[in-house]
C-alpha cells in the first residue's frame, strides 16, 4: 500500500513497484508527494510504470548490452561497435540513461556535426535512437530524449564519372600487380570490397561472367575475412568484357591465385586490405595526374556512365551494380541519362507545328 509520512524536511511518499518492491521519495510539499503517489498507481494501472532507479544505468553499459543483441551481419555489427566507441561514449557512455536530455543529445550532434560528414552523424544517431527505444522498451526510462532532435542536412554531390582517359592514366600509372584490379573494377562496377573478394571459382572464362556473391571485410581488431554482400540485391552476375577477361587472364599468369583462390591480393600474396591499399591508391592517383580525393569508388560511376551512355534501361543499371531499387540508381545517376528535351520539342512540333506538305501545295 502506499502512504505518506512527515520528515524533518518535508514529506516522503511510499509505494511498492510491481515487483513488490517498497519505493520512496521525498517532497518539500505534500501536495507533491500525493500527485506522485497519483501517478504511481496509474503507472501501475496501466502497464506504463518505469521503476525510477533502472533509468541510473550509464548509456554504456546498456549500449552494450543491445549491441550484443542485435541480429547483424558482422560488417554492421563491427560499424556499430566502431561508431559508439568512437563517436558516443566519450561524451555520453558515462551518463545515466534518464539524466540525458533532449537538449544535450541536440548540442552533443551539433558538436559532432563539426567533425564528422552529414551523413555519418545521421548513422550514428540512428543508433544512438535504437538504443534509447529499446531502453523505452524495457521500461528502463519513460521516454527517449530523440525525439525532435535537428539533424545536419546530407548533401548530395552530383557524381561527376572519370573519363576514359583518366582510367587509361590511371591502369598506365598503377603498379603491375594491380593494373588488372582497375581494369575490372572498371568494366564491371564492382565495390571494392566485392572486387577484393573475386576468387578464382566466382569466374567463369568460358561464359565470360563473374558471380558476385560476398565480399572482403576489415574487422576490427581481426584481419580481413569473406562476409555475404551488402544487400540482398548484391547478389549478382555480371558479364565480363573481352578487355577483362584478357587483363584476368595475363594477370593469373602473372601472379597466380594463391591456395585461398583470391584473383587480387597484395604484393605478400595475402588478400588486400582497405588501408593499406589506400597507402597505394593516392600516389597512384598523383601520377595519374588526376585531382586529389578520386576514390576507387569512381570506378563504378565510370561503369554506370558507360552503360548509360550506351543506351542501357534504369533496369539493367540497377541489376547490374546490385542496387536495391531503381530508385537508388536514378537518385544516384538520373543526371547522366541523355535529356529528353529535343525529344519533348520535337513530339509537339509533330502534331502543332505547320504541315510541310500542305505548305507545298498552297505554294504551288
Amino acid at each position: 500500500m502506499s502512504s505518506i509520512d512527515r520528515t524533518t524536511s518535508g514529506w516522503k511518499a511510499r509505494y511498492r513497484s510491481p515487483d513488490g518492491r517498497q519505493r520512496s521519495k521525498s517532497f518539500v510539499r505534500k501536495s507533491d508527494a500525493e500527485r506522485f503517489l497519483v501517478e504511481m498507481e496509474h503507472a501501475k494501472l496501466t502497464g506504463a510504470y518505469v521503476d525510477p532507479a533502472a533509468g541510473r544505468v550509464t548509456l554504456r553499459v546498456y549500449a552494450e548490452q543491445w549491441r550484443k543483441m542485435q541480429v547483424h551481419r558482422a560488417s554492421t555489427a563491427a560499424q556499430v561497435e566502431t561508431n559508439l566507441r568512437r563517436h558516443v561514449y566519450p561524451t555520453l557512455g558515462d551518463r545515466a540513461l534518464g539524466s540525458i536530455r533532449p537538449s544535450e543529445l541536440q548540442a552533443w550532434v551539433r558538436a559532432r556535426s563539426d567533425d564528422l560528414s552529414a551523413g555519418t552523424v545521421q548513422v550514428v544517431f540512428r543508433y544512438v535512437s535504437a538504443i534509447f527505444r529499446a531502453a523505452v522498451a524495457d521500461r528502463l526510462i519513460a521516454s527517449s530524449p530523440c525525439v525532435g532532435i535537428k539533424l545536419p542536412k546530407v548533401e548530395h554531390a552530383q557524381v561527376e564519372p572519370l573519363a576514359v582517359e583518366e582510367v587509361e592514366a590511371l591502369i598506365a600509372a598503377a603498379p603491375e600487380r594491380y593494373g588488372a584490379l582497375i581494369v575490372f573494377a572498371a568494366g564491371t562496377g564492382l565495390r571494392q570490397g566485392e572486387c577484393f573478394g573475386i576468387t578464382v571459382d566466382r569466374i567463369d572464362f568460358l561464359r565470360g561472367t563473374v558471380k558476385v556473391d560476398r565480399q572482403l571485410l576489415l574487422m576490427p581488431g581481426g584481419g580481413p575475412v569473406l562476409a555475404p554482400p551488402k544487400t540482398e540485391a548484391s547478389r549478382r552476375i555480371v558479364p565480363l568484357p573481352e578487355v577483362v577477361v584478357d587483363a584476368l587472364a595475363a594477370h593469373l599468369a602473372r601472379f597466380p591465385a594463391g591456395a585461398d583462390g583470391f584473383v587480387f591480393a597484395n604484393d605478400d600474396g595475402n588478400p588486400i586490405r582497405r588501408t593499406r591499399f589506400s597507402d597505394m591508391w593516392r600516389p597512384l592517383v598523383q601520377r595519374a595526374g588526376l585531382p586529389e580525393g578520386v576514390g576507387f569508388h569512381q570506378l563504378r560511376h565510370f561503369y554506370a556512365s558507360l552503360l548509360i551512355r550506351h543506351g542501357e534501361s534504369v533496369k539493367t543499371v540497377q541489376l547490374r551494380l546490385g542496387h536495391a531499387s531503381a530508385v537508388e540508381t536514378l537518385n544516384t545517376y538520373s543526371h547522366l541519362w541523355p535529356d529528353s528535351d529535343d525529344r519533348t520539342r520535337e513530339a509537339v512540333d509533330l502534331v502543332l507545328g505547320p504541315d510541310p506538305e500542305a505548305a507545298a501545295r498552297a505554294d504551288g
